[in-house]
């Protein structure tokens, strides 16, 4: 073999050496940095999963709280209902759950009064249009009082108080 064939295959050699460190420098980067990402993923799903429990810990004790109250006929039984229906709506359950069918009485109390106005709403009506809602309302309570408490019911055991809020006493 004469001396070029040697030096153009040593000079490939060398050629293709670097080009193979090269790519397991790049491939062992690329390893590292997966690493990396699996690990900042694993993270932030360990960060949200926390955010969600101390969030759903809030709501929980909200609506035992007032889930208490309007069996203790402390709230009334359309501003509890309200209220619940939007915490519970907001509620991040492990398994779907069908509200509708789990607490009726408060599903319909809430379709009952939820486009009513409420607060400074209210002042735009006359006495009598604001009587009228509020017999309306008041018609409802009654009519769904059994379905509505055995709801309570399900809430206190469903939605736990946080710690030292369970010793709230209505008077």
């Amino acid at each position: 073999m004469n001396t070029a064939w040697i030096v153009a295959l040593f000079i490939g050699a060398v050629i293709i050496a670097g080009l193979a460190f090269y790519a397991g420098k790049l491939l062992w980067q690329l390893k590292v940095q997966k690493e990396k990402i699996a690990k900042h993923r694993e993270e932030k799903a360990i960060e949200l999963e926390k955010s969600r429990q101390q969030r759903n810990s809030k709501i929980a004790d909200s609506v035992n709280l007032i889930a208490r109250a309007m069996k203790e006929k402390q709230c009334e039984y359309s501003e509890g209902c309200l209220r619940v229906w939007v915490l519970i709506s907001q509620y991040s359950f492990d398994n779907e759950v069908d509200l509708q069918l789990d607490y009726p009485g408060v599903y319909q109390m809430y379709e009952e009064v939820k486009e009513m106005p409420t607060h400074d709403a209210r002042k735009k009506y006359s006495k009598k249009e604001i009587y009228k809602m509020d017999s309306q309302r008041w018609r409802a309570e009654e009519r769904l009082e059994p379905e509505i408490l055995k709801d309570c019911e399900k809430l206190i055991v469903r939605f736990k108080a946080a710690t030292g809020s369970e010793n709230v006493v209505f008077q």
